[in-house]
């Protein structure tokens, strides 16, 4: 009995079908650039000169060009890089 797609889990395709053209340039960012923001998600706002009491996701990744870690990065990256290592600037503890 042949099941449908059960061979593409595997690797064995038909010939002449693989996936289409992605259209785009892939961002892709080195573990240093990622390192380098989350360093600077654990300082305080104040140390960088910008007039908040703490960092938003959105502010880092600003911060972050600003600096010239990156030339751009959405605020959706800075929030999964610090998620992978459970960090959350915007919560203070006293």
């Amino acid at each position: 009995m042949h099941r449908p797609g059960v061979g593409a889990a595997f690797g064995h395709r038909r010939p002449g079908l693989k996936d289409r053209q992605r259209y785009g340039l892939p961002v892709s960012f080195t573990p240093l650039q990622a390192a380098d923001d989350k360093a600077l998600a654990c300082r305080l706002p104040a140390e960088s000169e910008v007039p908040l009491s703490h960092w938003s996701c959105p502010e880092l990744a600003c911060e972050a060009a600003r600096r010239g870690i990156t030339s751009f990065m959405s605020a959706s990256t800075v929030r999964r890089w610090l998620a992978q290592d459970a960090l959350k600037p915007w919560q203070h503890r006293s």
